[in-house]
């Protein structure tokens, strides 16, 4: 089962998204990615949702080992609902079967791996694509969310306070940085023509900046190192000058959003999701210090240029809003707090000695 506080936030989601929910009753769903960010928060609401309203659904979750995953996630791999498939994304070549739904959430959000490895990361993003699409269109025109990025926009302009989905700004298509932002576009183009020919039905949700539980407090989302810093009693490093403007949408919110996406969106459609409530890099290690350790100082590695104008990553979700009725209901301090706590705890459990363990080494 899940923790108690993890409970809390599913029984959240349960209740906001209950309709889109009860469309998946006794619905096979085939889900890639359920080990990162997005996929554990979709195969944990759907498990629960399950259990909750008896839905009879049942979930094939992709994964390159299944033992890892029986070990990282038990609650999750042993639930009679879940079978586990194994196989890489770009290769695997079993047939899913009987489908009525696909979550494609695989790809490595991983800055080092774009940067050192672009040729990989590419091959990740448009392989992966490319066979999901593939076996999709085998099981028939089923439904069929894609997680791309705010990254297909390329870099906000500042003068554009939020970024939408109508926006023909794009990557430098010659910066091998642009690895994994071109891989996204072109992993879009690739489901909009899939849905075209009407092999499936692609709904693509262009994800922001998130935080809440399974995000990754040691990789380079700049709230997950203030978590951790917070954690440890600071100091909270800003390693920039603090001015690049972010937003950020709680994991809850985030499942509710991407259910509506893909029983409510339409085909060939991109909605963003995200927050709209910017803010800046160093007023949010402010928020996390308040938050998570209010005697954790911020240490902010440079001084902002004068001239200078602020980065921004904001999206625009009026889309959402207006056509299929989501909106962030926590709040970024709520958010932290919950993160913080989730993190704290699993420290202190980490910490406990188990006593089984006790006992078999007196």
């Amino acid at each position: 089962m899940p923790d108690s506080l993890l409970a809390c936030d599913l029984d959240f989601i349960l209740e906001q998204a209950r309709d889109d929910l009860r469309e998946l009753a006794g619905c096979r769903l085939f889900v890639t990615g359920g080990t990162g960010f997005v996929g554990s928060w979709m195969v944990e609401s759907l498990l629960h949702a399950n259990h909750r309203l008896n839905l009879g659904s049942r979930v094939v979750l992709l994964t390159r080992s299944p033992d890892c995953y029986r070990q990282s996630h038990p609650h999750l791999a042993f639930d009679p609902a879940v079978e586990l498939m194994q196989g890489d994304v770009r290769t695997v070549d079993g047939p899913m079967g009987n489908v009525d739904a696909v979550i494609h959430a695989a790809t490595p959000a991983s800055a080092k791996l774009n940067s050192e490895s672009p040729a990989c990361m590419l091959e990740i993003v448009l392989d992966g694509m490319r066979n999901v699409l593939r076996m999709a269109a085998n099981a028939g025109r089923v439904p069929f969310l894609f997680t791309s990025s705010g990254a297909v926009y390329g870099r906000q302009p500042p003068e554009l306070s939020h970024v939408d989905e109508t926006y023909l700004g794009g990557p430098d298509s010659l910066s091998p940085a642009s690895a994994y932002h071109e891989g996204k576009r072109v992993a879009e183009l690739m489901g909009a023509i899939a849905a075209s020919q009407g092999q499936v039905d692609v709904k693509v949700a262009r994800l922001f900046a998130f935080i809440g539980p399974y995000l990754p407090i040691d990789a380079h989302f700049a709230i997950g190192n203030f978590i951790r810093d917070a954690l440890q009693g600071g100091p909270i490093v800003v390693r920039g000058d603090g001015t690049a403007v972010r937003s950020y949408l709680y994991g809850a919110d985030m499942a509710i959003w991407l259910w509506g996406i893909l029983v409510r969106g339409l085909p060939g459609r991109a909605y963003n999701v995200g927050s709209e409530d910017d803010i800046s890099i160093a007023d949010l290690a402010q928020v996390v210090s308040r938050e998570a350790h209010p005697r954790a100082a911020v240490s902010i590695a440079s001084t902002p240029q004068p001239d200078q104008r602020s980065e921004r990553y904001v999206p625009s979700t009026h889309r959402a809003v207006k056509e299929l009725g989501l909106r962030a209901l926590v709040s970024l301090p709520e958010g932290i707090r919950r993160t913080a706590t989730w993190y704290a705890d699993i420290a202190r459990r980490m910490a406990i000695p188990d006593p089984s363990n006790r006992e078999k080494h007196r």
